[in-house]
């Protein structure tokens, strides 16, 4: 066995957990596996702590270095497991330096940095590649927001940008290498520019991208608040049809209660806005949300009004998490709501995207889409949308009628 790697949570991790195996390597860390952590939900936590364990009964002679979020909020927690070797933070985990204890066979350091001290540390690009069909380049890392029940600028530091020079030439040399489409990521997308000389907005970064590359494709942003979106980039939105009609959006919830206490920077109506804004610039746009269900003090009015937005919206992909309280944040100090009942209301919004779900799929039939094929017999079009195709090769886009569906894919015949 070389270097095996446990990842958990977001894409962002699972982009640098490439390079922790890269690092590991230069190394010369041997016979090893490296657990990737997540911080978002008490659960991820368990999780991550639970494959520590089996990991250490599977692999008697193995050295297990913990990293990620949850190994920077909480170093302790992981470095007291007898199963740990050592632990090193975010910072720490993309330098080949952090790894020389455990390959030197030391005993149970703890390397993690103060993340919140991360911003005068420039933030060296990331690309990851989903098979051979599309690649991510992250250009942000961080978040200067304390949404009050988010752990993750604790673990993360503060909003850090990649220079535009830096993702320009990231971006061109991934098409070079073959991509068709491109994926923006970062942890708080759309706050990307605002430590940089200038403050540039991210509508420059997608103008200076879509600009000095024309042979690019198809560009599509990973998820967004709605909130700072800027001018140019909803020109863009409307003007560029490289840029995909999909959006993620960061709602969390519909109403303006909830969103107060979870100290979020959007109002409901807000929210509505800027999906009938977009729309009108954009008709066939799609959105995917993030919504928390059974955040603390939420009464049954307040969670239809979140019900609600999916309609009010417009929504198609939802991501639905159960309100989990994490130490260290003050909504784990406000009142909490009976596990059950979140799970209920939970299990209600999934119901709910659901059926928006299957309207869109119902709405795609007869329509023709260019489909990028991500592996044989499988696919997504512009708006996101999974779709089953016969033919095509890895990272080709392939203009397709839709002809059928099935509970949650469309299926399409080249046209």
């Amino acid at each position: 066995m070389a270097v095996d790697i446990l990842t958990f949570g977001c894409r962002l991790n699972s982009f640098e957990s490439e390079v922790m195996r890269r690092e590991a390597g230069a190394a010369g860390l041997e016979d090893a596996i490296l657990v990737n952590t997540c911080a978002v939900t008490g659960e991820a936590v368990r999780q991550a702590r639970q494959a520590i364990r089996k990991a250490r009964r599977e692999n008697p002679g193995a050295r297990i270095v913990v990293t990620g979020c949850a190994a920077q909020t909480d170093p302790k927690l992981f470095a007291d497991m007898a199963e740990v070797d050592l632990v090193i933070g975010n910072a720490e985990k993309l330098e080949a330096a952090s790894y020389a204890p455990a390959a030197e066979g030391a005993g149970t350091p703890v390397r993690v940095a103060d993340a919140l001290n991360l911003g005068h540390q420039p933030l060296t690009p990331i690309e990851g590649i989903e098979g051979r069909a599309r690649a991510f380049v992250q250009v942000q890392n961080g978040c200067d927001h304390r949404c009050t029940f988010c752990i993750i600028p604790f673990g993360r530091g503060p909003s850090r940008s990649v220079p535009v020079a830096e993702a320009v030439a990231q971006a061109r040399r991934l098409v070079g290498n073959g991509y068709r489409e491109l994926v923006l990521t970062g942890v708080d997308l759309t706050s990307w520019g605002a430590d940089l000389a200038g403050e540039p907005v991210l509508g420059d970064l997608v103008a200076a991208l879509l600009g000095d590359i024309p042979e690019l494709s198809r560009l599509r942003l990973s998820s967004i608040d709605a909130v700072e979106v800027d001018d140019r980039l909803m020109r863009l939105i409307a003007e560029e049809e490289r840029l995909l009609p999909h959006l993620h959006l960061s709602l969390q919830a519909g109403d303006d209660m909830i969103l107060k206490r979870m100290k979020r920077r959007h109002s409901r109506a807000d929210a509505v806005r800027f999906c009938a804004d977009v729309r009108r610039l954009r008709p066939d746009m799609v959105f995917g949300a993030d919504l928390i269900a059974g955040f603390p003090t939420e009464t049954d009015e307040m969670f239809e009004n979140s019900v609600r937005l999916v309609e009010d919206c417009g929504l198609t992909f939802l991501h639905v998490f159960p309100f989990s309280p994490r130490a260290g944040t003050p909504a784990a100090k406000m009142p909490q709501l009976d596990r059950g009942l979140i799970k209920a209301r939970a299990a209600r919004l999934r119901e709910a995207g659901a059926a928006a779900l299957s309207r869109h799929l119902d709405g795609e039939i007869g329509q023709t889409r260019r489909i990028l094929v991500e592996r044989d017999g499988v696919g997504r079009t512009e708006r996101f949308t999974p779709s089953e195709i016969v033919g095509g090769r890895a990272g080709e886009i392939i203009a397709a009628r839709i002809v059928g569906r099935t509970p949650s894919s469309l299926i399409a015949e080249a046209a």
